[in-house]
């Protein structure tokens, strides 16, 4: 809503012509509810916008601040003038249609005049001022070659900007050349592409096409992220690691390993150090190795063959002369690999053995091999490698008992047994081809082993249990008993002599674990029973209030608190239960 806003001046006027006639008159509260709608409908669309004194429509959705005019602009309605440049301060702003021609020289006088420059004879700068080179005689002295005048530019008022302007007297004719320039090129490209498709012949098999080669034009422009790249070097710079990439510290994590420093993100030595890798097995072996890899150790050698030859009396640098360094040392290779040739041969002829030498080497006879295997990044066998047999933990091919046969390759009625000797029974001692007369006529044993192998089972005759053992089983079984009847000779001899003393104190023994039983199982009641009225006095508060049991102490229970629990353990099924806790 924009209200007229009158000077001072004015205001004061209106107040002393209404102090000499009628009282002034105030809005009342239905004008001002009548603009408030009308300043609504204005924004809704409903009704047209305010219009200036220039006829132009006022945007109602200007904030206020901003359609209303200072005190000091006198203005009687709505308007925006107040936002626009004043006339008064144009003239400080810049033409945009005056400008000067750069490089444009002056008239060319034939004598020196009175305030031109006194080096070069040109109006417009002084001596001090003058770029020209200094001359012996200047031209107020010698009018030979007076310079011709600086051209007077126009007072443009130039701002900061207006004065860097680097396209201030740009003239945009002189760009219709090189635009016509490009169009000749793209006609010529496009017939040529026009013949090519008229002849039948792909663009693949051609040149590359007009995009392929904007692409790779423009491609090494382009920074990666991650990188800092100078096309014009050919510098790139690592500012940043890879995520898939391991990081230095985590290579080793032995505090006694290489050092790794923060700040630089160097890790000079080789973290492997000690661990039994070699430096070529490894894809990090430090920084150290990093910097002695290439040509950096030849570059040492050289400087050291260099420092060794001036020693002995030959002057040659590397820096100085490389080439012929170079050549030198090829020399010296060539000379002392001859000489080493000469002394082993020299050998072989005097001690003899050059057959040995002919031979391949260790390498080629022991690690060659036919089998091809792919191996992934991560050191996984993808292709090539042979399933190896998955082998039994138990020991192939033996045969206990002097069987010909295994365990299991025999079945008759419900029982398995040998197809050597027909026996059912696995600890047996092969019979052979007698076994398999006999068998058949053999009554079949039971279908447990168990009750095969027991002497006295089933109430059957030592004779018949003696037909169905074999003789290993047999003498088995009168080992049994001579052991048995040893210890029950012990045990009656000892029985008589410490009975009394023994048993007295087996008893006592016998009462103080009981009654520690008891004192434990007394204290592991007493515990759950607090443990209980914790947890319910717990329960009973709210949830932001309860403390947290970060201290719990969890360990396996013992005997007595596991007893405990079960007799305090509620037992919902008990038809007691509920008439107890009554």
């Amino acid at each position: 809503m924009s209200t007229p806003s009158l000077p001072l001046s004015s205001i004061l006027r209106t107040k002393h012509e209404e102090a000499e006639g009628d009282e002034p008159k105030k809005k009342t509260r239905e004008e001002w509810k009548k603009a408030k709608e009308l300043e609504e409908a204005r924004k809704a669309g409903t009704v047209p916008a305010a219009v200036d004194e220039e006829g132009k429509d006022i945007n109602p959705h200007i904030p206020q601040y901003i359609a209303t005019a200072p005190w000091y602009f006198g203005s009687g309605g709505p308007t925006l003038k107040h936002q626009r440049p004043q006339p008064e301060k144009l003239q400080s702003f810049n033409h945009l249609n005056e400008y000067y021609i750069r490089g444009q020289k002056g008239t060319t006088a034939t004598r020196y005049r009175k305030g031109a420059c006194e080096n070069c004879g040109a109006l417009g700068h002084k001596k001090k001022e003058c770029v020209e080179r200094p001359r012996k005689v200047g031209a107020k002295y010698d009018a030979h070659d007076i310079a011709p005048d600086d051209v007077l530019l126009p007072d443009l008022h130039l701002d900061f900007d207006g004065k860097r302007d680097r396209w201030n007297g740009f003239d945009p004719s002189e760009y219709t050349a090189v635009v016509e320039e490009h169009k000749k090129v793209e006609d010529y490209k496009r017939q040529i592409k026009a013949k090519k498709l008229k002849e039948g012949e792909e663009m693949s098999d051609g040149e590359p096409d007009d995009d392929d080669e904007d692409e790779d034009k423009y491609a090494e422009s382009v920074d990666m992220p991650g990188t800092k790249v100078d096309s014009k070097q050919r510098i790139t710079v690592r500012n940043l690691r890879i995520r898939e990439d391991t990081a230095k510290y985590l290579r080793n994590l032995d505090p006694n390993s290489a050092y790794y420093d923060p700040k630089t993100r160097s890790m000079r030595d080789n973290p492997y150090k000690g661990t039994g890798r070699k430096e070529d097995e490894v894809d990090f072996a430090g920084e150290n190795f990093v910097r002695f890899s290439g040509d950096t150790v030849n570059q040492a050698k050289a400087q050291l063959f260099a420092w060794d030859a001036f020693e002995k009396g030959v002057d040659v640098s590397l820096q100085a002369e490389p080439t012929k360094l170079e050549l030198l040392k090829k020399q010296f290779v060539n000379k002392k690999e001859e000489f080493k040739k000469k002394v082993s041969d020299d050998l072989l002829e005097k001690y003899g053995g050059k057959e040995h030498l002919d031979a391949p080497p260790a390498e080629l006879l022991l690690s060659q091999t036919e089998n091809y295997v792919e191996y992934s990044r991560h050191g996984k066998i993808i292709k090539g490698a042979e399933k190896q047999t998955v082998r039994s933990k138990y020991e192939e091919d033996m045969y206990p008992g002097n069987h010909t046969s295994v365990w299991g390759s025999y079945w008759r009625d419900g029982m398995w047994g040998f197809s050597c000797c027909h026996s059912f029974v696995k600890n047996s001692y092969c019979t052979g081809e007698a076994g398999k007369r006999v068998m058949p006529a053999l009554p079949l044993p039971s279908a447990s082993t168990s009750a095969l192998q027991s002497t006295s089972q089933k109430g059957s005759s030592g004779e018949e249990q003696q037909n169905t053992k074999t003789l290993l089983e047999i003498h088995r079984d009168k080992k049994k008993k001579k052991k048995r009847r040893k210890l029950k000779k012990k045990k009656k001899d000892t029985s008589s002599s410490s009975s009394g003393s023994d048993s007295s104190s087996e008893s006592e023994n016998e009462e103080d674990k009981e009654k520690k039983r008891k004192k434990k199982l007394r204290e592991a009641l007493i515990r759950a029973k607090i443990e209980e009225d914790a947890v319910q006095e717990m329960m009973k508060l709210n949830e932001r209030e309860r403390s947290y049991n970060s201290m719990y102490d969890a360990k396996a229970p013992t005997e007595e608190e596991i007893e405990a629990y079960q007799m305090r353990r509620p037992r919902e099924d008990d038809p007691m239960a509920a008439f107890l806790g009554k």
